[in-house]
């Protein structure tokens, strides 16, 4: 059976800058969910998710014996945490717009 959740229900994911460039680690509570986050959380719709900030590029980087993914987002943090003048220059908040990604998991 197919369950529709939160990608926050089955995974923990912070934040933090390199300059304008974003990191963003996402990993799963379970092993069990690595597959299924792998198949629907891709770089591409990583960067739908983020359109609003246009990153120039999004690489996604696979960690499957941790059961995490490393999400790096370049040009998003408006020239990095000493030139912007947003709120949240070094994107430590950015993470809680990909935990809100809904993805398809396999329940018993």
């Amino acid at each position: 059976m197919r369950r529709h959740v939160l990608l926050r229900d089955i995974a923990n994911a912070r934040s933090g800058d390199k300059g304008d460039r974003l990191n963003i680690a996402l990993v799963c509570h379970d092993q069990a969910h690595f597959a299924a986050v792998a198949a629907q959380v891709t770089a591409e719709r990583v960067a739908d998710v983020f359109a609003h900030r246009r990153p120039s590029r999004v690489v996604r980087y696979d960690l499957p014996k941790l059961a995490a993914f490393n999400f790096v987002l370049d040009a998003v943090l408006e020239g990095g945490v000493n030139d912007s003048i947003g709120l949240d220059g070094h994107g430590k908040s950015l993470s809680f717009l990909l935990l809100d990604l809904p993805v398809d998991i396999e329940t018993d």
